[in-house]
């Protein structure tokens, strides 16, 4: 597999590259900039400012200084912002997707979609922002009343990561804009791009200066520190890996910083006997292949049942072959770049692991030639339990999957992990489905869907896949406080 090298879009990056403070762009105080690659050349397109810890404080101040009189904004006023901001995003759709593509390497559908799903939240938090909904009531034994509203809890400093540039920074803002909160967001330094690209649009839907702000930076250990150790930073929400995170609770614990983590996930793709394999099959795809497997939902251990297990894996084998592989913005492509080499060559690691130990590779499972992170669609059948793919998560294009004989069994295999962001499952049998997945410890279950995410609905894992839950009502919950006035009557 070999791939010819694509001509670089030197227009799409006409977009900002400094720091984003107090709705001024500026240079980082010590005129540091870091680059940024492109995956599907491994070439540099561009240079951005390199946040400073001196570039943190000022980002503060700025958000104390927007944070009464957002906070004292009428829940309309804010909904009408953010349903503002919604338009314009979605205006400019295309121009956004293929900057994506162009930083992150994912091909132009799923930048799309990314996009798409992006917007949604601030149309979803738009609506949500005026149903931030206290409640009375009388107390049994003291007969006071009992007065509980919901307030603001402060500044938030909102770290995101790469793989979605857009939809993990948005799937944050909104919701804290329409609690009333101002917000610090820190990018992954492989993508800051895409995020500074939105800011013109907040400004011009009305987000006041200071807000937002936005810390491009190479130090993103030492930043975070600087941040929460301020008191004016109540709520930090993280969304990348279980170690990371993990440094970050213990950071926050030490001001007691309210924390939403979305950590990593090793999701189970069970398909029991009386699935339906087409429908399992193009379920597969979708939690596999959307974003490339660079995604915490995506699906990691495939556990398949006996009696059907040829069918489907003979069937995604004929799907993954037939995927075009290529530069991300080329017409056709269904397979871009994954994020750098660092990535690639773990996932390559991952599957020499499982052949070692056994398994087999359908398709795929060969680093091409040239330019480029690209890595090809790979199916492997009769993967050992004690394989690496299946204790941790592959983030890319690789499906491994092994049998099972009984529900029991299945149960057992789909929770022996640390994790516990989603699973999927299919089944003819609805009923079935609904007491399987009651025995499943995770956050989210795919019942015969490929996707679970949802702008609507409250996205987050159980045990070490993280804390607190983003989008839905509960999504806006994470950035108040609830207070209690006892009222004598």
């Amino acid at each position: 597999m070999s791939l010819s090298e694509p001509a670089v879009d030197q227009e799409l990056l006409n977009v900002p590259t400094r720091l984003y403070i107090d709705g001024q762009w500026r240079e980082g105080s010590e005129g540091g900039t870091f680059p940024v690659v492109d995956p599907g050349t491994g070439k540099t397109i561009a240079e951005v400012a390199d946040a400073t810890l001196e570039d943190g404080a000022a980002a503060l101040e700025a958000a104390d200084k927007a944070f009464g009189p957002w906070a004292a904004r009428s829940a309309r006023e804010r909904g009408e912002i953010l349903r503002k901001a919604y338009e314009l995003i979605m205006a400019d759709h295309e121009r956004l997707a293929r900057l994506i593509t162009m930083e992150n390497g994912k091909a132009l559908p799923d930048s799309r979609a990314e996009v798409s799903y992006a917007a949604e939240f601030f149309r979803w938090y738009a609506e949500e922002a005026v149903r931030n909904i206290g409640e009375m009531t009388r107390g049994p034994a003291t007969g006071a009343r009992i007065l509980v509203q919901h307030r603001p809890a402060g500044i938030a400093v909102l770290i995101t990561p790469w793989n979605y540039p857009a939809a993990m920074g948005t799937r944050k803002i909104a919701p804290a804009l329409a609690a009333g909160c101002p917000v610090i967001i820190k990018p992954a330094s492989e993508t800051p791009l895409t995020m500074l690209a939105l800011m013109p649009l907040l400004e011009k839907a009305g987000v006041p200066a200071g807000l937002v702000n936005v810390l491009p930076s190479r130090r993103s250990g030492p930043l975070a520190e600087m941040l929460l150790g301020d008191p004016r930073v109540r709520v930090v929400s993280f969304t990348g890996s279980t170690e990371v995170g993990r440094k970050l609770l213990a950071v926050a614990a030490r001001t007691v910083v309210k924390p939403a983590m979305e950590l990593g996930g090793n999701a189970p793709f069970a398909v029991l006997a009386d699935a339906d394999i087409d429908a399992a099959v193009e379920g597969a795809i979708l939690a596999k292949m959307r974003n490339l497997g660079e995604a915490c939902t995506a699906a990691n251990r495939f556990y398949v049942h006996s009696s059907v297990h040829d069918a489907f894996a003979d069937k995604l084998t004929t799907r993954m072959a037939e995927m075009k592989v290529g530069y991300g913005l080329e017409e056709g492509v269904q397979v871009g770049s994954l994020v750098n080499d660092a990535t690639r060559r773990k996932v390559h690691e991952l599957v020499q692991d499982a052949v070692a130990r056994g398994a087999r590779v359908t398709t795929g499972g060969t680093l091409p030639n040239g330019h480029g992170f690209y890595y090809p669609p790979t199916v492997m059948v009769d993967v050992p339990e004690d394989a690496d793919c299946f204790r941790e998560e592959i983030f890319g294009p690789v499906a491994a999957i092994t049998r099972f004989e009984d529900e029991a069994e299945l149960v057992r295999k789909c929770n022996d992990t640390e994790y516990g962001l989603v699973a999927y499952l299919f089944t003819r049998d609805l009923k079935r489905g609904l007491a399987i997945s009651e025995q499943l410890d995770f956050g989210m279950v795919g019942l015969n869907r490929g996707l679970v995410s949802d702008p609507a609905a409250p996205f987050g894992g159980v045990k070490q896949s993280g804390l607190g839950r983003e989008g839905g009502h509960e999504g806006m919950l994470e950035f108040l406080e609830a207070q209690y006035v006892s009222v004598a009557w």
